[in-house]
């Protein structure tokens, strides 16, 4: 069984990219298996916290062996994971026995979405600094960057690249999926994930353009260096 690690901070397209996966009759998903025990550590106020403690186990230990777990039902185990989720003394040795992918986002459409659904108090709040932190631990050769920005702009062509590069055949149904909610998704898709849930694939590029809030400039500036820096293994079509 192939264990996909996909790293992203929110407001990555990361519960679209996990449609997409899901879509496959060989993928089972998970979606932020460390949520609790991130909101448990943290005591951070997010929306549904005391449902999301009480629904999922924030005990380290257990999270990490529902991470670990084999379904010979399934080939590939799909598992989108938010970098801020992870903390300083969070055990990342299981990593290692999966195949770790970066999700990565212009980080002015990122803060632009955010403060819409949540208060931005710190660049940790959107992943960027943790993500870096372990794209940097691994080695880059043996990591995979997606720029959610080169995926929209051709998905078909993006996700035969990726699955080349997974070394997975590419299944068509990657490129629609039903209307709704899923079993798998996590209780806190009532706040987050309205724009994903009334879709039934990837939206278009937009061209829009996004103005960062001046009181959020220097979260921004720190986001756009590890964002560039990053990027530079993206893959490309």
């Amino acid at each position: 069984m192939i264990k996909l690690f996909m790293w992203s901070g929110p407001r990555n397209i990361s519960t679209a990219l996990m449609r997409s996966f899901e879509n496959r009759s060989d993928t089972k998903v998970y979606d932020e298996p460390f949520y609790a025990y991130y909101l448990k550590h943290t005591n951070l106020n997010h929306p549904m916290k005391d449902e999301i403690l009480k629904t999922y186990p924030s005990d380290e230990n257990e999270v990490i062996k529902l991470v670990n777990k084999e379904d010979e039902k399934y080939e590939i185990f799909y598992q989108k994971h938010m970098s801020h989720h992870i903390l300083d003394n969070t055990n990342l040795e299981w990593i290692n026995n999966g195949i770790n992918c970066f999700l990565i986002r212009d980080p002015a459409k990122v803060i632009s979405s955010y403060i819409k659904k949540n208060t931005l108090n710190s660049i940790n709040d959107i992943g960027f600094k943790k993500l870096y932190e372990i794209f940097k631990s691994l080695n880059s050769k043996k990591s995979i960057v997606i720029n959610t920005d080169y995926l929209l702009e051709n998905p078909e062509k993006y996700l035969k690249r990726l699955c080349k590069i997974l070394n997975l055949d590419f299944d068509k149904n990657m490129l629609n999926w039903p209307k709704g909610y899923r079993n798998t998704d996590g209780i806190w898709s009532k706040v987050w994930y309205q724009d994903v849930i009334s879709s039934t694939t990837f939206n278009t590029i937009s061209n829009k353009e996004y103005i960062v809030p001046k009181s959020y400039e220097n979260i921004y500036k720190e986001c756009l260096k590890i964002y560039e820096e990053i990027n530079k293994y993206s893959i490309r079509i």
